[in-house]
């Protein structure tokens, strides 16, 4: 009977996650079509685009359950990849059972009082020519969390009979129910917290994380946890969690997100990203360290194009590192080259994080994009001349390579590859950098032109599409699960007064813009060692925005500096992501201690190339403000 259950809800999940694909294609051609209709013949409507960003909701709303049936909701993986299958079965159980249902139905009991109000007040649009029934796209958000728990049980189920034995999981059960206890008994005893509850918050965050809790559900959940503990807070906080999720559904900005990650996936599936790496490998081959100088040059291409910076190392990896090591690389420089290349999609427009920051940071997207060119081409320049330096040194490092055929040939090949891929970049960055079109918009254009390119390579296939819609509506989720999450551990971290601790210590106690730059860059870069970039600004960056007003701070700026330092978090020794894609990749063709000692040159790279943004702020603004 548990078989049955478990796939019924997997095949509900499952027709979700599909419904959510096709969503996403819908929504960039309606994109597209409102952007062409309004730039070209002077005609909008309020209801496209009202219907755009409900398409966008039901995106990511719908994708919630589908990422967690996959187990794409984020993890830190540091240990946990490490744990036997009955421990992760244990850890999965314990997730869901005293972290995803609980966050997820108290979210619940919220959201159906905002859908029910909705409902009875007939609610409709307050623009003219907006949508009527708006209750139907808050009653997705009530469909959402009600899958996400359904999917909660199936994974319970599903590792309970993973388990041999079930005393790991009885023990584990027992500790965490004491655990629990113990902390009601000291709440409802009134028994003082010995730590500010602040850091217990944070404390018992970074634990859960690391113990390999997904990430999302680790910050909701620690919200709800000192909501109810704490007698200054109370469950009442939580109550606006709904509304705000309501308010980042209707955030045009936030719509860019899967839209661009939809246009790199298409790039990175239509093998344009392969051919484009083993053409400039050629084309560079013939000069000392030319391959690593590829590599980096086509990092930057693909960050300009894919922005998706596990995607980007892990094909190079594949590709470019054996044939680096067959032409007698050094591995440390091979691999440092390939995760340090294969991370620019971080500051590169059109980013992701970049995006976010926007968001964020409340900063137009279009003024981040602009200001984020000139550190972008910074880190490639700076990446090129330590190659350079290093192979002329030492010959032995990355000796050049004989080529067998004639060199016009091999240049005609490489722009074959390189001009359509970079029309398509200019297109996009250019219609956001003139005004002519939002990230939004830029996006679905990117979109279009991606399918594009790939049919005239003759590799545009429904599969291809299928991929890309599904792998987006993941990502999506994830990001956007973060968000939620992370938002209700804001709600209450502000609560419990640290948003005023942060402002008074740095505005008041310290009042000095410099110092609070050393000290938010140092903890940005050493949090980057643990949690993932994401988690970084949807939690720590709305904490620095006030002070960052209150001390005089061009945000633009500040925010250029996360970007930067926020790239170096994939690349720190021992837990970057990057270092994890290449090794995962690359199997035994590279050992771990040759990746450290490659991306360290790298991490000095970035480091030098931040404080270079810091001591020369006018950099970013080369390309107008």
């Amino acid at each position: 009977m548990s078989v049955k259950i478990e796939t019924v809800i997997d095949s509900m999940s499952k027709y979700a996650g599909a419904m959510a694909a096709f969503l996403v294609v819908l929504l960039s051609l309606l994109v597209f079509y409102d952007a062409a209709a309004r730039y070209l013949f002077g005609s909008g409507s309020i209801a496209l685009q009202e219907i755009e960003w409900h398409l966008f909701d039901a995106v990511f709303l719908l994708g919630f359950s589908y990422a967690l049936k996959h187990d794409k909701h984020v993890r830190v993986d540091i240990f946990f990849e490490h744990y036997s299958k009955e421990t992760k079965a244990v850890v999965q159980i314990l997730s869901m059972l005293l972290l995803v249902i609980p966050f997820s139905a108290v979210f619940l009991s919220d959201a159906w009082g905002m859908f029910w109000q909705s409902y009875v007040q007939q609610e409709i649009s307050s623009d003219p020519g907006g949508l009527s029934h708006r209750y139907i796209i808050k009653g997705v958000l009530v469909l959402a969390f009600v899958l996400l728990v359904l999917q909660a049980l199936s994974e319970v189920l599903k590792a309970y009979h993973k388990l041999e034995s079930k005393k790991r999981l009885a023990k584990a059960l027992s500790a965490s129910v004491l655990l629990v206890g113990t902390v009601f008994a000291a709440h409802y005893a009134d028994v003082a917290f010995w730590i500010e509850p602040v850091w217990l918050m944070f404390i018992l965050s970074l634990v859960l994380l690391l113990a390999g809790f997904q990430v999302a559900f680790v910050f909701g959940a620690s919200g709800l946890l000192f909501a109810f503990i704490s007698d200054e807070v109370g469950l009442h906080t939580l109550e606006m969690l709904p509304f705000r999720t309501y308010g980042i559904m209707e955030n045009a900005t936030l719509m860019a997100v899967p839209l661009f990650v939809f246009m790199g996936l298409v790039l990175e599936r239509s093998k344009m990203a392969e051919d484009l790496l083993l053409s400039m490998g050629k084309l560079f081959g013939s000069v000392r360290g030319g391959l690593a100088i590829s590599v980096v040059i086509v990092g930057a291409i693909l960050a300009a194009s894919t922005g998706i910076v596990g995607a980007s190392v892990v094909m190079m990896s594949l590709i470019a590192l054996p044939l680096m090591l067959k032409h007698n690389y050094s591995p440390a420089l091979a691999s440092g080259a390939i995760t340090a290349s294969g991370t620019l999609g971080q500051i590169i427009p059109p980013s992701v994080i970049l995006i976010i920051l926007g968001d964020q940071m409340h900063l137009s997207v279009g003024d981040l994009f602009r200001a984020a060119v000139v550190p972008g081409l910074l880190l490639v320049v700076l990446y090129i001349v330590y190659i350079l330096f290093a192979s002329l040194l030492n010959k032995e490092l990355a000796p050049a390579i004989v080529l067998d055929e004639p060199y016009a040939q091999i240049l005609k090949t490489a722009l074959r590859e390189i001009i359509p891929v970079s029309l398509l970049i200019a297109v996009v960055l250019g219609s956001i950098f003139a005004g002519i079109a939002s990230p939004s918009e830029s996006a679905a254009i990117g979109v279009l032109g991606a399918v594009a390119l790939a049919a005239s390579k003759g590799s545009f296939s429904y599969e291809l599409l299928r991929y890309a819609a599904i792998e987006t509506v993941k990502l999506s989720a994830m990001v956007f699960m973060i968000l939620i999450g992370a938002t209700a551990f804001s709600l209450v971290f502000n609560e419990l007064g640290g948003q005023e601790m942060a402002v008074q210590f740095f505005a008041q106690d310290m009042n000095d813009k410099w110092m609070f730059i050393f000290i938010a860059m140092i903890v940005i870069f050493t949090l980057g060692f643990f949690i993932d970039f994401i988690e970084i600004a949807f939690v720590v960056v709305p904490i620095l925005v006030p002070i960052v007003a209150l001390l005089g701070i061009d945000p633009v700026w500040f925010a250029i500096l996360i970007a930067v330092n926020l790239q170096a978090s994939f690349l720190t020794p021992p837990f970057g992501f990057a270092l994890f894609y290449l090794k995962g990749a690359a199997g035994d063709k590279v050992s771990t201690a040759a990746i450290y000692k490659g991306v360290v040159p790298f991490i000095v790279l970035q480091i030098i190339a931040l404080l270079l943004i810091i001591l020369f702020p006018d950099l970013i603004y080369l390309f107008g403000r």
